[in-house]
């Protein structure tokens, strides 16, 4: 993938898009803040925006084929790696708070906050900083918290979301107090110049990464990244743009193909609320499954596997999961798509509605070491009532009990010390 994630050459097609629709109606959310006082809001959509709320307290299974997580999918291994660039700029971001800053923006690594997130906007009063809270310069410490444990191109990506929740804001005029580039909420967990494992999150409205280092191993997931619009071509963010890479590359294994093949990977020809499933038509959610909430989300394999597939549609396959693995330093992005590449056979993929050049689709990759799922949706703060290229949702989780990174927690603290706060 190109360095430049968010600026890189695509097809003609791609840099002149379909027209937007027109805002909402202005202030129909409850929205003040950057909070959602779902109190306020019908009780059916209340019940769906304050799940993950509800859902994070229940005790952490994981994403699994059956409510049982498979053993030995995760080794805990020396991989030679020191995230030392990211223990320096965590360090020195929390230096640069003061004392009561710090009692909000670092939490135990057992906190139970590590599973409190929306890809939304949140019902409850988020620990950590908030980003548009601080002054400038903690701000970019704490951004390049984040630079230090991606790649560029993951960096990138999270910035271009990040900006483009701005755009959103310029772009409908409404809500100026939360879709904005910074309304983030950032959390260090544990104690990053300790040794002992720490991580953090970032949780705000398409932008929703959690990073855990293990001594030399980094688990990336759940990752939930997205944007309406996907691109900006006037104002303060002009020339944004973002999700190239996971629309064209699915585009590109999907066309691969074959009409005799459709029987097992595809679930509809087209993504409206009239040809999908009414628990898959939803505004919020849409066709994804693995969204917030839904940390033990038990996914029974579907759709054609990966021996199933050709040699070069395997190829193409493992293209699009080097998409999203590509967010990870290189090291770890290597060593990621060898253990997917080694599940392959167990790999299974579907895809719902068309794929031309502008049709709207969603698909799913799901191996028994990652879980990718791909969406377009209808508008939330946009009018279009169907889904569209523009408005895109991902997810990235480790299946089997290693969405933050809890496999690997797990046997860290079997081999060398009782879980603690590290605080």
């Amino acid at each position: 993938m190109s360095a430049e994630h968010i600026k890189r050459a695509v097809p003609a097609r791609q840099r002149t898009p379909a027209p937007l629709p027109l805002p909402k109606e202005k202030g129909a959310l409850p929205l003040v803040d950057g909070i959602l006082h779902a109190d306020l809001l019908p009780p059916e959509i209340a019940a769906e925006v304050t799940a993950p709320f509800r859902a994070h307290g229940e005790p952490y299974v994981g994403v699994t084929t059956d409510g049982t997580p498979v053993p030995g999918l995760y080794r805990l291994t020396d991989t030679g790696h020191r995230p030392t660039a990211a223990v320096d700029a965590a360090v020195a971001y929390l230096d640069a708070l003061t004392p009561f800053e710090r009692t909000v923006a670092r939490l135990p690594m057992d906190s139970p906050s590590w599973r409190l997130w929306t890809n939304a906007m949140p019902t409850w009063a988020p620990k950590g900083m908030r980003l548009e809270r601080l002054g400038a310069t903690p701000r970019e410490l704490a951004l390049a918290v984040v630079g230090a444990s991606l790649s560029r191109e993951g960096f990138d990506l999270v910035r271009a979301a990040m900006r483009l929740n701005g755009a959103l804001g310029e772009l409908i005029d409404d809500y100026r107090d939360t879709l904005t580039e910074f309304t983030y909420w950032f959390t260090v967990f544990g104690d990053p110049a300790s040794g002992r494992p720490w991580g953090w999150q970032l949780m705000g409205h398409h932008v929703d990464v959690h990073c855990v280092f293990v001594g030399g191993q980094l688990v990336l997931a759940p990752v939930f990244l997205g944007a309406e619009p996907t691109s900006c071509d006037t104002g303060a963010y002009a020339g944004v743009r973002a999700f190239d890479d996971e629309t064209e590359r699915g585009l590109r294994f999907r066309r691969s193909l074959t009409a005799r093949q459709e029987s097992s990977f595809l679930l509809s020809r087209s993504v409206t609320a009239a040809d999908v499933p009414p628990d898959s038509a939803g505004p919020f959610n849409g066709r994804h499954l693995a969204g917030a909430g839904q940390d033990n989300l038990v996914l029974p394999p579907e759709g054609i596997n990966g021996g199933e597939l050709s040699t070069g549609q395997q190829d193409l396959l493992l293209e699009l999961v080097r998409v999203y693995l590509g967010r990870l330093p290189a090291p770890h992005a290597e060593r990621k798509l060898e253990e997917v590449a080694r599940h392959l056979d167990d790999t299974h993929f579907v895809w719902r509605g068309g794929h031309d050049d502008v049709c709207a689709f969603f698909y799913r990759i799901h191996s028994p070491v990652l879980l990718v799922e791909y969406d377009n949706h209808p508008g939330v703060f946009l009018a279009n009532e169907e889904p569209a290229r523009y408005h895109v949702h991902t997810i990235v989780r480790e299946p089997g009990g290693n969405d933050y990174g809890r496999n690997l927690l797990a046997q860290h603290y079997a081999t060398h010390h009782t879980p603690g706060s590290g605080h």
